[in-house]
């Protein structure tokens, strides 16, 4: 189907996942250019064209969630480097009864949360980048690979005011002011001076009840206070010299902005104990996701993906193979 605005691309979403696994990949070769560049999280990564996508990441989950549906929190459009893109987060959501990627299935209900952004060539996707927490569907599976997450898990809501699907045309001032907001604050928390959190002067940028969505292995949090305790420092300490700001497509529109970056941040994991791993002194790169509500004058919410599969695997561990560890042993107990 073409995709020519926010309507037709909402309409694709949801139709592509209630489409029988065996009609998924013709499905999607009529939505997108037929050697477009797929990126997605670890352990699929980049693909090409829309066949490949169907087969790396959408048909494999169809046949582990048989009647999952696609569910939408966020969609918003922006421009960026002389290209159209369409942004979307929400959950797969369905019964989980046959491996995902090498995840036991459920046996009941379970999710699977998504951000990504697509480039829109012609009426159709020219190029798309897609997020998964999958180290959340682990956690589902009662599977625990890594430490606790600091922040609260398992919740990952979609905006308080639910109203995060635009439609509708939205002025262009609110929207530049949402990404405008949202890059001083990246701005800010890349002035950090290696003494104080200070330094970074978050608080002319949040709102004081903000909500910090973040991936399994981190979670969510709430208020400055709770960023700063259970991600920002732990993060700082583990990536002293991290360099952010890198972005694929950087919009935003109307109280919304998102950004992705592939990667997005470059750092040494140079100490810590972060995700109750010691510094190896490894250099790193970080493929992020980040999506923003803007109320007022200050950020409200922030949902974040990070492909933390991808960092774990550049440190030297292999998630995959503790995972099959993990499942052979349940089968023997």
């Amino acid at each position: 189907m073409p995709i020519e605005g926010k309507q037709d691309f909402l309409d694709f979403l949801r139709e592509l996942m209630d489409r029988p696994a065996g009609e998924i990949g013709e499905f999607l070769q009529a939505s997108a250019l037929p050697n477009g560049p797929w990126h997605f999280a670890q352990p699929i990564n980049d693909l090409a064209g829309p066949r490949a996508a169907a087969d790396g990441f959408f048909v494999p989950l169809k046949n582990a969630m048989p009647d999952v549906e696609c569910r939408i929190d966020l969609l918003f459009a922006g421009d960026f480097k002389e290209r159209h893109w369409l942004s979307a987060m929400g959950t797969f959501m369905g019964s989980f009864v046959e491996p995902f990627r090498g995840v036991p299935p459920t046996q009941g209900v379970a999710s699977l949360r998504f951000g990504s952004f697509h480039a829109i060539e012609n009426g159709r996707i020219g190029e798309s980048y897609m997020l998964f927490d999958l180290m959340d569907l682990i956690r589902q599976a009662d599977l625990r690979l890594w430490p606790p997450s600091l922040g609260a898990e398992g919740h990952f809501p979609g905006p308080a005011t639910h109203d995060g699907i635009l439609l509708a045309a939205q002025e262009a001032a609110e929207g530049q002011k949402t990404i405008d907001l949202a890059r001083a604050m990246g701005a800010g928390l890349r002035a950090y001076d290696g003494k104080t959190l200070e330094s970074m002067e978050q608080t002319r940028f949040w709102h004081p009840k903000m909500m910090w969505y973040g991936p399994a292995g981190i979670g969510t949090t709430r208020g400055l206070k709770g960023f700063q305790d259970y991600h920002q420092i732990p993060f700082l300490e583990a990536f002293p010299d991290r360099v952010g700001g890198n972005h694929e497509a950087s919009f935003g529109e109307g109280s919304y902005a998102g950004w992705v970056g592939w990667p997005s941040v470059r750092a040494t994991h140079a100490g810590g104990n972060w995700l109750g791993l010691p510094a190896t002194g490894k250099p790193i790169t970080m493929r992020v996701m980040d999506f923003y509500r803007r109320e007022g004058d200050h950020l409200r919410e922030n949902w974040v993906f990070i492909d933390l599969l991808d960092i774990q695997i550049q440190l030297g561990l292999d998630p995959f193979a503790r995972l099959a560890c993990e499942v052979r042993r349940r089968r023997r107990a």
